[in-house]
């Protein structure tokens, strides 16, 4: 008989709770008849592939339920959501910024850029999951782990997820030695292994591999 441990279960969260949670910030904007728009970003860690941000906004009318942070969402469930996001939204950008302006202005900067990019043609609040220092053509929030806190930056993360995940898939058929569709462009063993072994390709940021390549461009 299994013994119990003592402590009493957390029950387990609702879908409705779930989205009434994640929509705290946004239900004080709307009661205030704003627009609200989430941006995030995906690609700024990998070793090669571009950084990708997406800006989306979703009417309160028309939310979509199970949404959440997309790195806690399978790539199933992110797959099957991403579509339904993009159909629901009323403004919905991506951006993608290539390896080459990574290397010559720094992640951040493309981080920010990128995100100025999508976010150009909406007019409202912006929530941002912790990016400073934004030209923004409108007010920006930024909250610390936001796309665990917000479903607007939560379903950017999601829209961005599936479209830098499926560009390097793509990647994978032309560079098929460096493993892109397992890895995304990590640094995971097998990437650090093709990458010592055949050298980097055109996706590969050079300013992030100087270090696995013995300071090699």
């Amino acid at each position: 008989m299994a013994q119990s441990s003592g402590r009493p279960r957390r029950p387990r969260e609702t879908a409705e709770a779930k989205l009434e949670r994640l929509t705290q910030v946004e239900r004080e904007l709307w009661a205030q008849g704003l627009r609200v728009a989430g941006i995030d970003e995906v690609g700024r860690g990998p070793l090669a592939g571009p950084v990708v941000t997406a800006c989306v906004s979703i009417p309160p009318d028309r939310l979509v339920p199970g949404v959440d942070d997309s790195k806690k969402l399978s790539e199933k469930r992110r797959e099957a959501l991403a579509p339904l996001l993009l159909e629901a939204a009323d403004y919905a950008e991506t951006c993608f910024l290539p390896p080459e302006l990574i290397d010559e202005i720094n992640i951040l900067n493309a981080t920010r850029r990128a995100m100025e990019t999508c976010a150009a043609g909406f007019r409202g609040v912006f929530l941002i999951d912790a990016v400073e220092g934004l030209r923004l053509p409108g007010e920006a929030r930024a909250l610390v782990h936001g796309d665990a806190l917000s479903y607007m930056i939560g379903a950017a993360s999601i829209v961005a997820k599936v479209a830098r995940d499926r560009y390097m898939i793509e990647l994978d058929a032309k560079y098929p030695m460096y493993g892109f569709a397992r890895n995304k462009g990590y640094g995971t063993a097998e990437h650090i292994a093709a990458l010592k072994q055949y050298g980097p390709c055109p996706e590969h940021r050079r300013s992030f591999i100087q270090k696995i390549l013995g300071g090699q461009p």
